[in-house]
């Protein structure tokens, strides 16, 4: 079937095909979801077992060993990577990135199905192992909220509010908090007492287990009614601990020399705030420090529904921010650490800046070369084009994001060529004298098959990068994807409204135009005529000059910098701060004190965020969140520029090797796309009975000599520095 044909001996159809073209494209734009990244799947999950007092050598042999060995069993599997430290075991499960994202639940099914089934083989105190396949959830929105003149527990009672009341908001799918400390209710002993009153700390330990636990009472039947016992006798404060009555052990008794004086002791009823005082805090030490600007904080990261569009979320979410900022005392202030619909928002404006730049463009070059009139028809079509793009990524809900915003903007210059060679054909035909509508018809319909051809091997050009199976691949999809619409879109616009356009547009040639024998005579094309002339009958100098200047692009293409992605354009950068392993948390956080007094006195930052003790939540999906480490601490630098970050990193890095010579501290800049902070790993392995020291030594030579390379920036060994410990003699025949 001709569709030019059709559409214009079919103008209604056409026309209507335009309105649900630009009604529709209009209705998609603003309700398209829009998101910083496009979603992929982190096809990674993490398992984590506890196991209290093993050794890292005890961990690695007696839980991780046997863990790994039945993950292995999985068939998807792609790698297993682990980490075993004392008293804790961190397995890193990669499967294949050939897996679909729609069967990964079955994958992470099926490796809770093998983690269950070791669980029996595990030793004696070790915990039950964790599974995490929420390891590449994204809290696009992340808050930091301070206080002053609060103390902790106040402060983190106003922040829960603040969960309980953003998690209800429309869009938000998960609300956590970071930098929350453990609770603990703590019993300062005297030793002199417990030694005077003839009571060991298991008797104070033996009599707490038997306390405040909840058991069934059973029930008491009376008439018709069965009635559930409920006693009385449960913790409600601290006060109600100190008040525990301490009976001693037969051991205790034994051990006194006196066994009258401790009955006694027994009947006077000895409570442990005789002992000792019953005091409420936090553990000690602190899992996670939080600060901004220096201020104690708790986070609150939030996620948002997949689908949903970020910016909206992002309004929703600071409305209800504004309306209980009020409702919090003075000195509870929440301040913003990342948000990533004001990310979104620059880069779809950046989009609309780009799009109305190339609309422009194409107005003044088409206006100045082929009147005004063509430039209108041309331009019309570009914004048909763009808005039936609109409608079609809806229908296939593909959301706005780097990757189809970017490919919009790269098929913005092919969107035209379509439609200015139907244009343009049109303009020849009536100049010759054709009537108007056989003139748009062949005008169309001749090079449709050309058109449609090159159009084809202009998308192909991109299909490589989607077919890929790495998660590059289902990161860059909708960049083929987009571009394969927005170029199809734009070839059936010329094949059926541009024809229609030129009929109502262009004005019918006057006569000495048709009269003309050549429509090419012009100045313009005279000119052109004589230098294809001129290279013709100087082809071997012509060929010569080619070759030289492909020479020149090819020596020329080996000194351009090879990125697969850039860095990206977000005003924010990381500083890993990573010092001596066993390095106390406390010490970690004093330690990174000077550097963000030194980083807010600096008139190019905004604000600066300290994550002490592990990563900050993932609010920007290709950057890993580093796993718990007391001698860890990481920056987030949020600058007002992200032009000045080049500047910044560089005197920082002069700062750190004058200031922190023992500490390792990378500055990382954000990227776009999937990327790793260490850009370069090799691995050293050997069998399960290798002595690791053997191991360590070959790291270490490794590292050094990565060290002495002029290319190498930061290295280091993932084992880290070896650590200090206590070993009691123990006498097992004393014992």
């Amino acid at each position: 079937m001709n569709l030019t044909k059709f559409a214009v001996e079919k103008p209604v159809v056409t026309y209507f095909i335009v309105i649900i073209l630009v009604a529709g494209g209009i209705l998609a734009y603003f309700n398209l979801g829009q998101l910083e990244d496009p979603d992929f799947t982190i096809k990674t999950a993490v398992v984590v077992t506890s196991y209290p007092g093993a050794s890292a050598y005890e961990v690695e042999l007696e839980v991780t060993d046997r863990i790994e060995l039945a993950i292995q069993e999985m068939p998807q599997l792609w790698r297993v990577r682990s980490f075993s430290k004392p008293g804790m075991s961190t397995i890193y499960v990669d499967i294949e990135p050939k897996y679909k994202p729609e069967i990964m639940p079955q994958i992470w099914d099926e490796l809770r199905r093998k983690i269950r089934n070791v669980e029996s083989q595990l030793p004696p105190g070790a915990g039950r192992p964790v599974v995490r396949d929420d390891f590449g959830d994204v809290f696009g929105l992340l808050y930091a909220v301070t206080s002053e003149g609060f103390t902790y527990a106040e402060l983190e009672e106003y922040v829960k509010t603040l969960r309980k009341e953003l998690s209800l908001v429309e869009g938000v799918a998960r609300v956590d908090l970071w930098g929350v400390q453990d609770k603990a209710i703590y019993l300062d002993v005297s030793q002199t007492q417990l030694a005077a009153l003839g009571i060991s700390e298991e008797t104070i330990k033996e009599t707490l287990s038997q306390q405040n636990t909840v058991v069934d009472a059973g029930y008491v039947e009376v008439g018709r009614e069965r009635i559930r016992v409920t006693p009385t006798g449960a913790f409600t404060s601290p006060e109600d601990i100190g008040d525990l009555a301490i009976r001693p052990t037969l051991l205790d008794t034994l051990q006194n020399r006196d066994f009258g004086e401790t009955f006694g002791r027994v009947e006077e009823l000895i409570r442990i705030r005789d002992i000792g005082k019953v005091r409420f805090g936090y553990r000690d030490p602190p899992a996670q420090i939080m600060r901004f600007n220096g201020d104690m904080a708790i986070a609150i990261s939030i996620s948002n529904v997949q689908g949903e569009n970020i910016v909206e979320v992002g309004k929703r979410v600071d409305r209800r921010r504004a309306e209980l900022e009020p409702l919090l005392p003075v000195g509870i202030e929440i301040h913003k650490v990342a948000w990533q619909s004001d990310e979104v928002s620059r880069a779809v404006n950046g989009f609309l800046i780009s799009f109305l730049q190339a609309m422009l463009i194409v107005l003044v070059v088409l206006t100045l070369a082929m009147g005004w009139r063509m430039a209108v028809v041309i331009g019309s079509a570009l914004v048909l084009t763009i808005l039936g793009t609109f409608l079609v990524m809806g229908l296939m809900n593909i959301d706005l994001h780097r990757m189809s915003l970017g490919a919009l903007i790269i098929a913005l210059g092919m969107m035209v060529d379509n439609a200015i060679v139907v244009a343009d054909g049109y303009m020849v035909r009536t100049k010759r004298g054709m009537d108007p509508k056989q003139a748009a018809i062949e005008s169309a319909s001749q090079p449709a098959w050309p058109l449609l051809g090159a159009t084809v091997i202009a998308v192909m050009a991109f299909f490589p990068i989607y077919s890929s199976t790495e998660s590059v691949g289902e990161y860059c999809a909708s960049l083929f994807t987009v571009v394969a619409i927005a170029l199809m879109v734009s070839w059936l616009v010329s094949m059926m409204v541009t024809p229609l356009q030129c009929m109502a547009m262009m004005k019918e040639p006057k006569k000495k135009d048709k009269d003309s024998d050549d429509e090419y005579g012009g100045k313009f094309f005279g000119f052109f005529k004589k230098v294809l002339h001129g290279t013709i009958r100087r082809r071997w100098i012509t060929l010569v000059v080619f070759a030289a200047i492909f020479i020149a692009g090819f020596l020329g293409f080996g000194q351009v910098e090879q990125l697969f992605f850039p860095d990206s354009s977000r005003p924010q950068f990381m500083i890993d701060f990573w010092a001596t392993e066993g390095t106390r948390i406390q010490q970690t956080a004093e330690d990174l004190e000077p550097v963000e007094r030194m980083l807010l006195d600096d008139p190019r930052v905004k604000d600066v965020s300290a994550f002490i003790g592990a990563g900050p939540p993932r609010f920007y999906l290709p950057v890993e969140s580093d796993p718990a480490n007391p001698s860890y601490g990481e920056l987030v630098v949020t600058v007002y520029d992200y032009k000045e970050i080049d500047g910044l990193s560089d005197e920082l890095e002069d700062y750190f090797s004058i200031n922190y010579p023992d500490e390792q501290v990378p500055i990382i800049k954000y990227l776009v796309g999937p990327g790793l902070k260490w850009k370069f790993e090799a691995r050293f392995s050997g069998p399960a009975e290798a002595d690791p020291a053997v191991l360590w030594e070959l790291a270490r030579q490794g590292k050094e000599i990565t060290e002495a390379s002029p290319y190498a920036g930061y290295v280091r060994v993932d084992w880290r520095q070896r650590t200090k410990t206590v070993v009691p003699e123990y006498s097992q025949e004393r014992g």
